[in-house]
């Protein structure tokens, strides 16, 4: 079982630590598009449309000038770099030893600055989302696109696939519908669903730590991991087409 999560916008910068080597990084064949990602970065970030470019507004001017020094900046795993709502339920600190090492090994984190990442991958903190546009890159989810094809599509093979990313992040890379599910929030209101956005980051939080810390074997199948979600929510599975994966919608009660 592979869980696909997003980052999260904000970060908590490690206050000691190595400086950032490429090479203690999963996927080393992403490390050139790395390099490139990080040199128009550190660019974009020295212009006077920094923050244009980058989506972000004045307060940021910190994190903005952190962008142009990432190599010498200290790092930490990157399930201590990345805080919000998603990674506080999901918990990792909380987690015992041995489910750590089941998160470490089953996490991928996709990121609009390294591409795909491991749970435990030293990084430094940094802005940038999936959904800018840098001006030597391009659109980032379209720069990423082949390179995470690659990468990800030989790793993920044979394995379920639990993707709790949000669309932006989804755009950079699509695993094989076969053997993915793609998980959606609803709430319940007035007797209909709607959609809901920051308990869906809070609900993919929990479904990630519940699937890392319930007993028996991990879901291997659209249908075990539908079984697995249906100890704690209400939920459904959505059959998968050609080239859409299976839907695990989680619906959660009247508030």
């Amino acid at each position: 079982m592979l869980i696909l999560l997003p980052p999260s916008e904000g970060k908590t910068p490690a206050v000691t630590g190595a400086a950032f080597d490429p090479d203690q990084l999963h996927f080393p064949r992403l490390n050139d598009a790395r390099k490139q990602v990080l040199a128009a970065l550190a660019a974009a970030s020295s212009s006077e449309d920094a923050h244009s470019i980058l989506g972000v507004g004045p307060s940021l001017g910190a994190e903005v000038r952190r962008n142009t020094v990432l190599h010498a900046e200290p790092c930490a795993p990157a399930h201590r770099i990345y805080t919000g709502v998603l990674y506080d339920a999901l918990g990792y600190a909380d987690l015992t030893p041995a489910q750590q090492h089941r998160a470490d090994a089953a996490v991928v984190v996709i990121s609009g600055l390294w591409g795909a990442l491991g749970f435990s991958d030293p990084i430094p903190a940094y802005r940038l989302s999936m959904g800018v546009k840098l001006p030597e890159t391009g659109k980032l989810a379209s720069f990423w696109k082949p390179h995470l094809g690659d990468a990800l599509g030989e790793y993920a093979a044979g394995h379920l696939v639990v993707d709790c990313r949000s669309s932006t992040y989804a755009a950079a890379w699509a695993p094989p519908p076969a053997q993915s599910a793609a998980v959606n929030v609803f709430q319940m209101r007035n007797g209909k669903r709607t959609v809901v956005s920051h308990f869906a980051k809070h609900t993919r939080g929990e479904l990630a730590r519940h699937l890392l810390t319930r007993t028996g074997p991990e879901p291997a199948t659209p249908e075990q991991l539908l079984a697995a979600a249906s100890e704690k929510w209400e939920a459904e599975l959505v059959p998968a087409t050609a080239r859409k994966p299976f839907q695990l919608n989680l619906i959660l009660p009247q508030r």
